[in-house]
């Protein structure tokens, strides 16, 4: 989480700085602020709240200079309020740092700190702690270099720190002059003319610039107006490559929607295009998937798939467990990438392990990356961002190329990954016992995908008119099996994270132990029961709710519409796709029925409250 922007160069910082806080905000709202150094003196500004009032706080007072730091906060140490706001500075005043991530030792360095001089500190942060032990150590050093002093400094004191980081810091003596490091938090260097820029996320400084360079863990870097240099944590140099970013600013805008989720919700039969775009044969029946780096002979000798990921990533590879079982008939299991690295799973040498990440910074999905390829399993990462951490340290993967997803809740990402999850199983399947019938079937309904999904999106109307009827509920549960099972437990993901409305997601025939007993008139249950293998275990199961007069809202397809007249109080009909793939066009209308809901309690959708985009600490 957190948000960190940088610039130095000719122009004036603070614009720079605000408008990449603004393009960063959903990676924490509960305050901001900027450093900007102005002759032989840092101006900061900072404020509880989102970066309007910090927009606002600035207009007031402004503050003039070249270059300078900034920050967007996602609250991990200390409460919400102007204190806590980033920068912060060392004793002198002098050295002012943004940080993102948890310094786990803070404490102790705190202590020690302590004892060995006077620092006051003014806030409970462990940001803070940080910034006076680096400012601690920039005092004992010498030199006539201040540059390479305040390097030295920096690496000093991030060689005691046990934890994350990714932190920007400049020096009120040292013009045009900023560091950054990073250990399990992104930071990106972007390249201009006669100006260089810092940011946590490239989103924040594609307005200005496409040349980026995709900083590693232990990386620390120098960055001056005309030139930048790079080097490790114990001062080694090497090459580093510079990057073209795909997208552009024009594609992070929200155009006419209202928000990034409806937007990012339309933009799906797009981003499910493009998942599959060059990757199916007909004439092999099967995926084209190159990027996983493995011969024919080794996915051949896969004996065993362990899918891992967090959220909405996770639910996408419960979906990938009967997806590739069922196309593949290999066993395959699911992790929460949490547990997955702190636990002995028990696991053959032919086990493949795939890690589900959007963003690619997901720090316990990056976590269980490490301790899969450091207990020697091939490990394979499925990401959106070409240049992540999980994309450069995976054995291969493939990429979702799905584009920018500024929405807090995920939503085209998901879609996205569930298409190469299935392409997956189609290829590792073809491989096995997989029919070239079977196979040429589903990738003609795979290329239908894109249209289906257009023609469910034109429901957006008929969702509403749900949200508004059921906007005074409590809460709502969710039930589906099979296939459709996972997106029951993502629908109600969704209603959760930006409703605030009590929501859960279970597998329909789990209503009889135990779950009925919260069947009441006024919390409604949503049953995704297409008219599939499994749609008459799911009608007996909605006559159960029905008989004790609890609401019911259906997904379905097919003669699914007919059956369930008089027993469902709200109908959803999608069109008929094979079963395998029907996640892909049932989670929609559960995206539709969130957005709507929320918007209808007055919530703020792309930020809504505690929840971060992107979950780089633990």
């Amino acid at each position: 989480m957190c948000g960190i922007v940088g610039y130095v160069g000719r122009s004036e910082a603070a614009p720079i700085l605000l408008d990449g806080l603004r393009r960063l905000e959903y990676r924490g709202y509960d305050s901001a602020g900027v450093a900007i150094v102005d002759g032989d003196r840092v101006e900061t500004r900072k404020c509880a709240g989102r970066i309007a009032a910090l927009a606002k706080l600035m207009a007031e007072k402004p503050a003039s200079g070249s270059f300078g730091i900034s920050h967007t906060r996602w609250a991990t140490h200390g409460k919400v309020n102007d204190e806590n706001a980033h920068p912060h500075f060392d004793a002198s005043g002098k050295i002012a740092l943004v940080h993102n991530g948890v310094i786990e030792n803070y404490q102790a360095l705190k202590e020690q700190l302590n004892r060995d001089g006077n620092h006051d500190f003014h806030s409970q942060t462990d940001t803070e702690v940080l910034a006076h032990l680096i400012g601690s150590i920039y005092q004992q050093l010498d030199g006539k270099d201040s540059k390479a002093r305040l390097v030295n400094a920096v690496r000093a004191a991030l060689k005691q720190v046990i934890g994350t980081y990714g932190i920007a810091v400049v020096h009120a003596n040292i013009p045009d002059f900023i560091i950054g490091a990073r250990r399990g938090s992104p930071l990106v260097l972007g390249v201009g003319k006669d100006e260089n820029f810092l940011a946590s996320d490239v989103s924040a400084i594609v307005a200005y610039t496409r040349d980026a360079v995709y900083l590693n863990d232990f990386d620390v870097v120098a960055v001056e107006r005309d030139k930048f240099e790079i080097s490790s944590l114990a001062g080694e140099t090497g090459d580093h490559q510079v990057s073209k970013v795909e997208f552009t600013a024009e594609d992070i805008k929200k155009g006419d929607y209202p928000h990034y989720m409806l937007k990012e919700i339309f933009e799906q039969p797009d981003s499910v295009r493009d998942a599959m775009r060059g990757r199916l044969s007909l004439e092999d029946c099967t995926a084209k998937l190159g990027g996983l780096n493995m011969t024919p002979e080794q996915l051949r000798d896969v004996g065993r798939v362990v899918l891992t990921g967090c959220g909405t990533a996770l639910h996408a590879a419960m979906v990938g467990e009967y997806l590739i079982e069922q196309l593949a008939s290999i066993p395959t299991e699911v992790e929460y990438a949490s547990e997955f690295r702190h636990r002995n799973t028990p696991m053959t040498p032919d086990t493949l392990v795939f890690a589900v990440s959007q963003s690619g910074e997901t720090a316990d999905t990056l976590g269980a990356l490490r301790e899969s390829r450091r207990k020697g399993y091939r490990t394979l990462g499925i990401c959106n961002n070409v240049a992540s951490t999980i994309a450069r340290e995976s054995d291969g993967g493939v990429y979702m190329h799905a584009g920018p997803e500024i929405g807090v809740a995920a939503t085209k990402s998901f879609t996205s990954q569930l298409v190469i999850l299935t392409l997956i199983g189609l290829l590792l399947g073809r491989m096995r016992n997989l029919s070239t019938a079977e196979g040429t079937r589903i990738i003609k309904e795979l290329e239908t995908l894109p249209g289906q999904i257009e023609e469910v999106l034109k429901l957006s109307d008929q969702v509403k008119a749900i949200a508004k009827k059921y906007v005074d509920v409590g809460g709502m549960l969710f039930f589906g099996r099979q296939f459709n099972f996972p997106i029951a437990v993502e629908g109600a993901l969704k209603m959760k994270e930006i409703t605030y409305l009590f929501a859960e997601g279970h597998p329909s025939a789990e209503l009889k132990h135990g779950i009925i007993a919260l069947v009441r008139p006024d919390l409604p249950s949503i049953f995704i029961a297409p008219d599939d293998a499994v749609f008459s275990k799911n009608l007996n199961n909605i006559e159960q709710i029905k008989a004790r007069k609890g609401p019911i809202i259906a997904i379905t397809s097919g003669n699914g519409a007919k059956q369930l007249k008089g027993l469902a109080n709200e109908i959803v009909s999608l069109p008929d796709v094979a079963d395998c793939l029907s996640p892909i066009l049932t989670v929609i209308p559960l995206q539709l029925l969130a957005y709507h809901l929320a918007v209808e309690l007055g919530r703020d959708v792309d930020k809504p409250r505690n929840l971060a985009k992107s979950v780089t600490v633990e």
